[in-house]
């Protein structure tokens, strides 16, 4: 990627601030540009790339650059709140770089200001032009961890005065770019939580359409001087390729798919035998994601009766069972059950939890805050139906123009938190924690799952 400049705009196009990294573009004119392509397209033919030729006529789509004759610039934005942040290059460069790149700069801005409006970059210039000389080189993108740049680019924008104390830090320089040395903490203990998030749709009938598990692996790092860890999953793959295929074949193995590592993990170590090694990073990251495309029995399950009586009033019976071991525990359940919009006189009898209704959502939400593995509760509500007859409320009258749209049949939408349990049944092994000043460093590791979009449709 090589971007000849930057540079920050309001929604009219007005400048604010600017960079010129290579000097190979005219950049008050490409600023120009840029704003009357703002003023001038349609906002619904604006397009987040556009090349702008030699005579100044903006061309969109791309087997036309070039057409035109050589030369010309191409512009990149995106756009936050009020403000446009627009990359302009006059080479052949990778625009999806150059779209992260203005993403990631968004987001070291926020870091430092809190949020990022036009009103925070008239605020500080100072720091905005530091950030801007230290993210990019010459067009060629540099650090953007807000981390590290903090440690030499204050709010106040005055550490850098001094020139001959001013010397970049190693995180900088060496191969591992988001950790600086000599971190020192008085007790010495990693934190490791297996968060997995279940997506699951089930039809009226009872079978499941879909079912989906995304997992992440979140760690909080207080570990002093430089520490390699390494930690030891049951991968199925591992287990095959240590030459350990019973174990693999045993069950107690799991297959991941989709796996996204931080930069600090070595990825050729573990393609090579599947080991997990790295440098953490200080404080809280996310050290990998990954994806499990399965099938899953409903863990929470949900079944709904609706008796319409003619004109008068509905009945609900809200059956619920949980189909996880009975050691386990589910908290916070919130059972979101879908009414129809002009309901009235709310009455509810459960056999555990609360129960509310909530009329700007059209729903009822049975709350139950501590829901045991192998239990079944039962709900009964009662509302009056001023306005809507019995063949409407079931959905069932065809004829006519007096059907009622059913779109309040929405599905039941669940939301729960296991702790201390895995539904795609992944564990840690060990984690191994290596520094050479050989301190003792407490590892803990904790499992939860919870929702993700969780529905079940009604009958």
């Amino acid at each position: 990627m090589v971007a000849s400049a930057i540079f920050i705009t309001d929604l009219t196009g007005k400048p604010l601030i600017s960079r010129n990294y290579r000097g190979d573009i005219p950049l008050t004119s490409a600023i120009e540009k840029f704003a009357s392509y703002l003023v001038e397209v349609e906002d619904d033919d604006k397009k987040p790339v556009f090349h702008v030729d030699g005579n100044g006529e903006v061309v969109v789509e791309t087997e036309d650059v070039g057409s035109t004759g050589p030369g010309g610039e191409t512009f990149v934005y995106v756009q936050h709140n009020n403000l446009y942040l627009c990359g302009v290059t006059c080479k052949n460069s990778n625009v999806a770089l150059i779209v992260t790149f203005l993403y990631k700069l968004a987001g070291v801005f926020k870091d430092y200001f809190g949020t990022l409006e036009e009103e925070s970059i008239r605020d500080n210039f100072v720091v905005i032009y530091e950030l801007l000389d230290e993210t990019m080189d010459h067009g060629l993108p540099q650090s953007l961890d807000s981390t590290i740049l903090r440690s030499f680019i204050t709010q106040e924008g005055n550490r850098m005065a001094d020139d001959s104390k001013s010397k970049p830090p190693v995180a900088l320089t060496n191969a591992v770019s988001w950790r600086a040395e000599g971190i020192k903490h008085k007790k010495n203990e990693i934190f490791l939580d297996v968060v997995e998030k279940l997506n699951l749709l089930v039809a009226a009938n009872g079978t499941v359409l879909h079912s989906e598990i995304n997992g992440a692996v979140k760690m909080k790092s207080f570990l002093s001087g430089m520490p390699e860890l390494k930690l030891g999953l049951n991968d199925k793959l591992m287990f095959e390729a240590t030459g350990r295929a019973n174990q693999a074949r045993s069950g107690k193995s799991v297959e991941l798919e989709d796996i996204k590592f931080h930069q600090c993990v070595r990825l050729a170590r573990f393609e090579n035998d599947r080991t997990i090694s790295f440098i953490p990073p200080d404080g809280e990251f996310d050290l990998m994601t990954y994806r499990l495309d399965t099938h899953v029995k409903p863990l929470i399950w949900v079944e709904a009766v609706v008796e319409p009586h003619r004109g008068s009033r509905i009945e609900y019976m809200i059956k619920t069972r949980s189909q996880f071991k009975t050691r386990s525990v589910a908290n916070n359940v919130e059972i979101v059950i879908p009414v129809p919009p002009d309901v009235d006189s709310p009455s509810f009898k459960s056999s555990v939890g609360n129960v509310t209704y909530l009329p700007d959502k059209d729903a009822v939400v049975w709350t139950i805050k501590q829901f045991h593995g192998g239990r079944e509760y039962l709900m009964r509500a009662h509302f009056g139906l001023p306005s809507i007859s019995r063949e409407e409320a079931d959905g069932d009258h065809k004829g006519g123009s007096g059907g009622m749209d059913t779109s309040w049949k929405k599905p039941i939408a669940v939301k729960f938190e296991i702790p201390y349990f895995t539904v795609s049944g992944i564990q840690v092994r060990y984690l191994k924690i290596i520094e050479r000043s050989g301190y003792q460093a407490l590892p803990w590791v904790r499992y939860i799952t919870a929702n993700g979009d969780y529905q079940l449709r009604m009958a």
